[in-house]
């Protein structure tokens, strides 16, 4: 049993916004439900500033079409639906078929943890028109959360340069699935453990936590509190020690650490929760090592993020665990990705595709047409450039690519690069064909994607930017179709 099915009901068909369906009751009338069309799930701008973004949400997106169909409630329910004239808002016929409707459509899409960039199609859907349409608010909502999570995560990770980072986020995150997407976004970006327990049983997640500031002031002072936490659980001490006064918490975690030992236990750390961070944890730093507890950790939380986290690495910090909390769950300073999708081609009554275009005054929000795939093309084993191109046209043996946003900038490429397809095949009429892999191993390739990229892409402020262009066949042919549409 999936995610979505053993936390929400078994049909989520009505997980969309109303003119999806009227747009699917309009194709229907009008004779176009079945015409085939093919979209484009993609986003506009890297995430926080950054570089990259890692792909994420998958998974949600194989259970979401797998088990996708119109209930007798739902269709009951879109039959109370009246129009301004106070009539139905969809004709019975039309409800009836919604009743039936199994989906036909194939979809790609470039797997979870693949470092990724704006423009790319991360998924694409090619099927009957209404279908197509009647997916998009889903998709959208199962990818962009995620992404923007997994992101996040790799970035507050890279900052963390390698110790460990607990995600802490689910009595800050939005809601039930806020908080369980969040743990798995983060964990597929990096993070080495969550507090969420029920993420831990339905991901596998390792899940992390010892006690709070109630546990500490339940007692008449913090050494008996601590005395009493190791005596119940004497193989998990991680003691809070902020409650009162961080330096003197130290030491009783060190009085308490020292009789634990003597009982065959250790300390396994204590946890700075508020204050300066970087000279508490230098001081107890200190203080641990000339008590001979040089393996206990230092573990800090307290609205961290990668910036905060950075800052306090160049004080000189001596902290070893980092728990996020909100400014993770939440993607604090971009609560949303901004993914988009969009109609890329319509087949044509004579059986040709027909590519079509979006236009709009600003240039980043002008849609690419046709049936789109990103090859990434790498040299030594590292990144080097991707392209966006129409698999009508195929591709050249020379390559050019051309910037979407800046048509003067181009690169010439080769077929000497190894060079790989990102999207691959989803589903065919409707029958899911990929096998997710297991959370544990999308995270590792989530960490060998980055390690493809030059750390000037990866780093956190005025990042480099990562070539991304379209095939100039196709570039062309997005001209000539915002030519021929502006005339």
């Amino acid at each position: 049993m999936g995610v979505l099915s053993e936390v929400y009901r078994p049909s989520l068909a009505l997980l969309t916004d109303l003119y999806q369906i009227t747009m699917a009751h309009g194709y229907w009338r009008l004779g176009r439900a079945d015409r085939e069309a093919v979209f484009h799930l993609s986003f506009r701008e890297n995430p926080f500033r950054g570089g990259y973004a890692i792909a994420a949400g998958l998974d949600y997106v194989i259970e979401f079409l797998r088990q996708f169909r119109f209930s007798p409630e739902d269709v009951d329910y879109l039959g109370t639906l009246e129009g301004n004239d106070g009539r139905g808002l969809f004709r019975r016929e039309f409800l009836d078929y919604l009743a039936g409707l199994k989906l036909s459509v194939d979809v790609d899409a470039i797997p979870e943890g693949t470092v990724v960039f704006p423009q790319e199609p991360l998924v694409r859907v090619k099927g009957p028109l209404l279908e197509c349409q009647i997916l998009e608010t889903a998709l959208l909502n199962l990818v962009n959360f995620q992404t923007l999570i997994a992101t996040k995560a790799a970035r507050i990770c890279s900052a963390a340069g390698g110790e460990p980072v607990l995600e802490f986020g689910l009595r800050r995150a939005q809601g039930i699935d806020g908080a369980l997407t969040a743990s798995r976004a983060a964990y597929i970006g990096g993070c080495a453990a969550t507090s969420n327990v029920l993420a831990g049983r339905l991901f596998g997640i390792p899940v992390r936590g010892t006690h709070a500031h109630s546990w500490v002031m339940s007692f008449d002072d913090e050494l008996s509190a601590f005395e009493s936490y190791a005596e119940a659980m004497p193989n998990n001490c991680v003691f809070l020690v902020d409650t009162y006064d961080s330096l003197d918490g130290v030491r009783n975690a060190i009085r308490v650490g020292q009789t634990l030992r003597a009982k065959g236990h250790e300390l396994v750390g204590i946890r700075l929760d508020s204050g300066d961070l970087a000279y508490l944890s230098i001081e107890a730093r200190r203080m641990l090592d000339e008590a001979g507890l040089p393996n206990a950790k230092i573990l800090a939380s307290n609205d961290l993020d990668e910036h905060l986290i950075a800052s306090l690495k160049r004080q000189g910090a001596t902290i070893g665990v980092w728990g996020v909390g909100t400014r993770l769950a939440t993607g604090h300073d971009q609560p949303a990705l901004g993914g988009v999708y969009k109609l890329g081609a319509l087949k044509s009554d004579d059986g040709t595709w027909q590519p079509k275009v979006k236009l709009s005054e600003q240039v980043v929000k002008t849609s690419t047409p046709g049936i789109l795939q990103v090859r990434r093309f790498q040299r030594d084993g590292g990144a080097i450039a991707d392209m966006i191109y129409d698999e009508l046209r195929g591709v050249p043996d020379r390559a050019v690519l051309v910037d979407p946003l800046d048509p003067t900038r181009r690169r010439k490429m080769s077929r000497a690069p190894v060079a790989e397809d990102l999207l691959v095949g989803v589903a065919r009429r409707g029958e899911i064909i990929y096998q997710s892999p297991p959370l544990e191993a999308i995270r590792q390739h989530a960490g060998r994607q980055l390690a493809m990229f030059h750390p000037g892409i990866l780093r956190q402020d005025h990042p480099h930017q990562y070539p991304v262009g379209l095939e100039e066949g196709l570039y062309e042919l997005k001209t000539e179709l915002i030519l021929r549409a502006r005339e």
